[in-house]
C-alpha cells in the first residue's frame, strides 16, 4: 500500500493563512496557546480560526505547561481538536482531558525516545522536534540519525523544516507525518501562501519517488 505522507502547518493566526494552508493540502493546521510564542492565540481565537476549517482537516491545540482550566477551555473552544504537549507534563497530565494527542520529544544525543513512547503508550504519535533552549523547536534541524528504527507509535517529523528539506526527510525518515512552521513563514506568526503550497507539493513529490523504489 502506497503511504501518503500527512502534513500538519503550525503556528497559524490569520483567517487567510488557514483558508491557504487548506488550499496548499494541509491535513492539519495548529493553533499555539503558549503565551511566550510569537505564534500565540488565545482560546477564543483559535476557536474562531478553527471554525474555517472544512471536514478531514484536523485542528491541533499546542499547549507548553498549560494548567488544566486553559486546556479546558481550548478544548471548549475546538471541540474536535487534537492536543499536543511541548512542556514538561507529565503522562498523566497529558491524559487527563480524554482527548487523542501528541507528545512532543526534544531530540538530543542521549535522549531515549523508545522510554517515552513506553510512558506515553496512550499517545497518538510522538513529534520529533529540535532540543533549543525554551520551548519548541526553534526553526531548528536535528540529526535524524538520532530516531531508532522501531519507535512503535506514528512519528511526526519536525524541527526545522521546509520546502527545499522536507523531502529528504520523507525520504530518510519515512514519518508518518511531518510538521511545519517557520519554515512556510514571511514573518513570525505571519504564514506565506506559496510556500505552504511549495512544502505540500514537496511532501507529495517524496512520496512519489518512494512508490517508484
Amino acid at each position: 500500500m502506497v503511504h501518503r505522507t500527512r502534513i500538519k502547518i503550525c503556528g497559524l493566526t490569520r483567517d487567510g493563512d488557514v483558508d491557504d494552508a487548506v488550499e496548499a493540502g494541509a491535513d492539519a493546521v495548529g493553533f499555539v496557546l503558549y503565551a511566550k510564542s510569537p505564534r500565540h492565540v488565545d482560546a477564543a481565537r483559535a476557536g474562531v480560526l478553527a471554525k474555517r476549517l472544512p471536514p478531514f482537516v484536523t485542528p491541533v491545540l499546542l499547549f507548553v505547561n498549560a494548567t488544566p482550566a486553559e486546556i479546558v477551555a481550548a478544548v471548549q473552544a475546538v471541540p474536535n481538536a487534537l492536543l499536543q504537549f511541548h512542556g514538561d507534563e507529565s503522562p498523566g497530565q497529558c491524559a487527563a482531558p480524554g482527548r487523542p494527542y501528541l507528545r512532543a520529544a526534544r531530540m538530543a544525543p542521549g535522549f531515549d525516545l523508545l522510554d517515552l513512547a513506553s510512558r506515553h503508550p496512550e499517545a497518538a504519535g510522538l513529534l520529533l522536534d529540535a532540543h533549543v533552549e525554551g520551548y519548541g523547536g526553534g526553526g531548528k534541524a536535528f540529526d535524524w540519525s538520532l530516531i531508532p528504527a522501531n519507535v512503535p507509535c506514528p512519528v511526526v517529523l519536525s524541527g526545522g523544516l521546509n520546502p527545499a528539506s522536507v523531502i529528504d526527510g520523507v525520504l530518510r525518515v519515512r514519518p508518518w507525518a511531518v510538521d511545519v512552521s517557520s519554515g512556510v513563514e514571511s514573518a513570525k506568526g505571519v504564514k506565506d501562501a506559496a510556500l505552504m503550497r511549495r512544502f505540500c507539493e514537496a511532501v507529495r513529490e517524496a512520496d512519489s519517488r518512494l512508490t517508484t523504489r
